[in-house]
């Protein structure tokens, strides 16, 4: 079957850039579909298969309008959502197998944009000046191969010539290499894991693994929680077993590892079943001890380093309170079916007998909040263990498995 790249860009301002990546990937035997996102102009150097404004009507807005205007910031938004748009149809339609751009600020903004809108596992790579610092804003959660301009992206030089090269010969040996498939891969259940609680997750993998499902485990630590949740609405996954909830901690406390308030709504939107635990909801996550608001560094909370880059803070009823009760909703908002498993012994490692955080009243607080604002139908467990007790673990799994063949 015949490969083909899409080749996005603004080609406006970057024809020339635009046309030698076009001859590379040319050269190497690929075809190549072209979208131009340049608002101001096209390029006469190589074919422009879908204009910009096709690219700028399928994001609400005539070309001409968007010209008229001269609104950068409201044409990007209408360009990036375009581009999107089609790129997400071009791949349903089964017209492109992989997905290359180059650009400085505004046409990665764009590519990425579009190429979030992808699977993971569709290749996909951008040549940019920004694949350095906190890039996250452009990868989203998605497999997006940045690859670094080194120079500016202005003008055709010994530098520039090379990485365009090299990058022309990712994206073409990343289409030409079909994904392994095995006919023995199980159905996946997506876990979530945090340091503190990863001997009650590796317990329910080796669970799961002897009731024929093959584990797929995520770090909360933002990233791997909004990675879990996009992939659970793509249809990866057949259940979620949510050991560790704690990157909701950081979005309502201000702390460093949130995933965002659309965390947990992965499984309801795909209509999957969906254990809940409140794991490492004892703890909110901040950088260095510097890094702590001075709100908190004040009165009797619990502050401990956990490594010189890691602050944690003990939540508090109140806050433990609240998070019970954002679980609830959560809960409540699924159409699927859903249950919650709580470990009467402690939400990590620190919240046990004897340990730093170990506060049974907060824990009490969040429990009866989710008690209190769950609906009545939902399940709820209390385990008398700590999260990392194999008894828990065991009982995770197990209901689990009576939400899933209900």
């Amino acid at each position: 079957m015949e490969k083909i790249i899409l080749m996005l860009g603004t080609f406006d301002s970057k024809g020339n850039e635009f046309a030698y990546l076009y001859r590379e990937l040319k050269r190497r035997g690929s075809s190549v579909l072209t979208m131009n996102t340049g608002v101001l102009g096209a390029t006469n150097l190589f074919p422009v298969h879908i204009p910009a404004d096709e690219v700028a009507r399928r994001g609400g807005v005539e070309l001409s309008e968007l010209r008229q205007k001269g609104d950068r910031g409201a044409a990007m938004a209408v360009m990036c959502a375009g581009a999107r748009i089609l790129c997400q149809e071009l791949y349903k339609e089964g017209k492109i197998h992989g997905i290359v751009s180059m650009g400085g600020g505004g046409g990665t903004s764009i590519a990425t944009t579009a190429m979030q809108g992808l699977p993971v596992g569709f290749p996909k790579v951008c040549v940019t000046t920004l694949a350095s610092g906190d890039t996250s804003a452009y990868v989203g959660s998605k497999d997006i191969l940045l690859f670094p301009s080194i120079v500016d992206i202005s003008g055709i030089n010994r530098f520039s010539r090379l990485i365009i090269s090299r990058a022309a010969g990712a994206i073409c040996g990343m289409v030409a290499t079909d994904p392994i498939v095995d006919a023995n891969d199980q159905p996946i259940v997506m876990l979530s894991m945090f340091g503190n609680t990863t001997a009650c997750v590796e317990e329910c993998t080796r669970l799961l693994k002897d009731r024929g499902f093959e584990s797929l485990v995520f770090h909360a630590t933002g990233g791997g929680g909004r990675a879990m949740e996009s992939l659970i609405k793509e249809g990866v996954a057949v259940a979620v077993l949510d050991i560790t909830t704690t990157e909701w901690a950081d979005e309502y406390c201000g702390g460093s590892l949130t995933a965002g308030p659309e965390r947990l709504d992965g499984p309801g939107i795909a209509g999957i079943p969906h254990v809940i635990c409140p794991g490492c909801l004892d703890m909110v996550n901040f950088g260095a001890m510097e890094t702590v608001p001075d709100k908190f560094k004040q009165g009797d909370r619990k502050l401990s380093v956990w490594n010189p880059m890691v602050t944690l803070m003990r939540t508090n009823k109140d806050e433990c309170a609240a998070l019970g009760k954002i679980l609830a909703e959560k809960a409540n908002a699924s159409n699927a079916p859903v249950a919650f498993i709580l470990p009467k012994g402690g939400l990590s490692i620190l919240d046990c007998v004897g340990e730093r955080f170990w506060d049974p009243e907060a824990d009490r607080a969040l429990f009866d909040a989710i008690h209190e604002h769950a609906n009545r139908e939902i399940p709820i467990v209390e385990v008398d263990a700590n999260i990392n007790d194999p008894v828990f673990a065991r009982r995770a799994v197990e209901l689990l498995m009576e939400i899933y063949h209900s």
